[in-house]
């Protein structure tokens, strides 16, 4: 079976878990429109290339080439990903600042890493490798700090409570309580 096969049932497994959680929550259209941008050619055909089947194709092309242009494309037309909220601050001389991401997309993202976990680890998967990952790399990441708290919380909630209590929270509370 080539790459392309490969890494298509892959961006489809990844999709389906993450709608199946968005619906779990409620979040019907961005289950349905949640990334979708990984059909297009920047990202499919790079992804394809770079396919390994146990992480993501864009480390591996960012290895390769110091960049990843399949995910430049991909976080600047998916509002699920932190870095999208990234905006150059109004005041002068402060740079890029990180914005509040509005709270269907941080659940979105949510959704979004603990899908990658379950596609990634398969089999494997526990309720806490979600956060392991994101407390891995946590150092490093430009975040607002209240999605990084809001964020925290929901990974923490998922590792300790499991996946059930943690949907019926989201919706009972985060979600409910959104503008």
């Amino acid at each position: 079976m080539t790459n392309l096969i490969r890494h298509l049932r892959t961006v489809n497994e990844h999709r389906r878990l993450v709608r199946q959680g968005c619906f779990a929550v409620g979040l019907y259209l961005q289950g349905l429109l949640h990334d979708l941008s990984k059909y297009s050619p920047s990202e499919f055909l790079t992804g394809a290339r770079y396919y390994q089947g146990y992480r993501s194709p864009n480390n591996a092309e960012r290895e390769a080439k110091g960049y990843s242009a399949a995910w430049l494309h991909h976080k600047g037309r998916n509002k699920h990903h932190y870095e999208y909220w990234v905006d150059y601050a109004a005041s002068e001389g402060i740079g890029a600042v990180p914005i509040e991401m509005p709270t269907r997309y941080l659940v979105e993202m949510f959704m979004d890493r603990v899908a990658a976990s379950k596609t990634y680890n398969g089999d494997h998967y526990t309720d806490d490798m979600p956060l392991a990952y994101y407390l891995k790399g946590k150092k490093v990441i430009t975040m607002h700090r209240n999605t990084k708290r809001a964020l925290e919380f929901l990974l923490t909630m998922l590792a300790n409570d499991g996946e059930a209590a943690t949907y019926a929270y989201i919706r009972r509370h985060v979600l409910r309580h959104a503008k």
